[in-house]
């Protein structure tokens, strides 16, 4: 795997930014929660939308859903990032091969570092690429979208490829020009991606108000994912409602940032502005921000990127992986409350 930070600093994501507010890091401490980790749900923008489709697939057994934002197939970039950088992102020099793609899950699937694929089959799929996005290519998220055919009931795939956004996560009234592709990369849009994305992963949900009475609490990251975080940074963010703070059962939503949108480079923005907490809010959703960090060194990753080109393992894209492992510890870490105890298997894939 050729890993360069020429190569790198032509990355395809999102850039530049501000501290983190204090709105982001007022929690003191997270208060027990009770969370259905049966029901979980992902979404991501950019390279957090391919690791959302990562862990989704690693852990389908109880990620029942996923929203994705302009990001490609699965396995894409084959462990390395100039193929990543040649065929997953703003252009695709040669074709992809779906086939051989989707072929390295059924392996994963046959030797247990993946849920097995049939759990797929009922998940809910919401995926956007915009009309104006030059980042990632419209034939990348084509092409998740045939994947995710192959595996998923047609009926539960959303595929929204008609709005006029950039590459960014679009919004009602929140961020830049929604033409324009800029950090803090919150697109102001007058579109609802979060609550359009919501309303098809969970069933029933109420239309939120005008006010957002729930907290974001800060959390370390390292203390809940050990060895395996070590390639995130010490703080992570969760939403909490205050239904679910004061210790009713929630659903949870994992949110993946994009490339240059991590917190010390954006501050608040991603955990507050994409809308998703709007409809958490009102709907007992309890919502994980994880947040990566840059590096200057190996394993390189100078724009805060989540791997999803092999720069922590091999294994990075199944369950085997550092920061899926991560993710997973954290999803346990948090769940203290009584009413429902994490049973979730967050370890090796069992094909019963």
């Amino acid at each position: 795997m050729k890993t360069t930070y020429k190569i790198m600093a032509s990355f395809c994501a999102l850039y530049s930014g501000v501290a983190l507010s204090n709105a982001a890091s007022s929690g003191n401490g997270l208060p027990p929660l009770s969370l259905d980790v049966e029901q979980v749900t992902v979404s991501g923008l950019s390279s957090g939308g391919y690791m959302a489709t990562q862990f989704h697939i690693a852990h389908s057994d109880w990620v029942k859903g996923a929203g994705i934002i302009a990001a490609g197939p699965y396995y894409c970039a084959q462990n390395d990032i100039t193929t990543a950088l040649n065929q997953c992102v703003n252009k695709v020099d040669t074709p992809i091969n779906l086939d051989a793609l989707s072929s390295v899950a059924i392996d994963y699937t046959n030797e247990g570092s993946i849920a097995p694929l049939t759990g797929l089959k009922d998940a809910k799929v919401w995926l956007f690429h915009g009309t104006n996005d030059v980042r990632v290519t419209a034939q990348a998220s084509d092409l998740l979208y045939r994947q995710y055919q192959s595996w998923t009931d047609t009926q539960n795939i959303v595929y929204v490829n008609d709005q006029s956004a950039a590459h960014h996560f679009p919004t009602l009234n929140e961020g830049s020009n929604c033409s324009v592709s800029e950090s803090p990369f919150i697109g102001n849009c007058n579109y609802d991606a979060a609550g359009n994305m919501l309303n098809h992963l969970l069933p029933n949900l109420t239309a939120p108000d005008d006010s957002v009475s729930g907290k974001v609490y800060t959390i370390s990251q390292q203390k809940l994912a050990g060895s395996d975080g070590e390639t995130l940074a010490e703080k992570g963010f969760v939403f909490v409602p205050e239904n679910c703070a004061a210790g009713d059962s929630c659903s949870l939503h994992i949110s993946f940032h994009g490339c240059n949108q991590y917190a010390e480079v954006v501050g608040n923005s991603y955990v507050t502005k994409t809308g998703i907490n709007r409809w958490a809010d009102d709907n007992n959703i309890v919502v994980l921000y994880p947040q990566t960090k840059k590096s200057l060194f190996m394993p390189l990753n100078p724009q805060g990127c989540w791997d999803w080109w092999g720069y922590t393992s091999d294994d990075y894209a199944n369950r085997k992986g550092a920061q899926i492992s991560a993710v997973a510890n954290m999803i346990k870490g948090i769940n203290t409350g009584a009413i429902n105890k994490p049973t979730t298997n967050t370890g090796t894939a069992n094909n019963d």
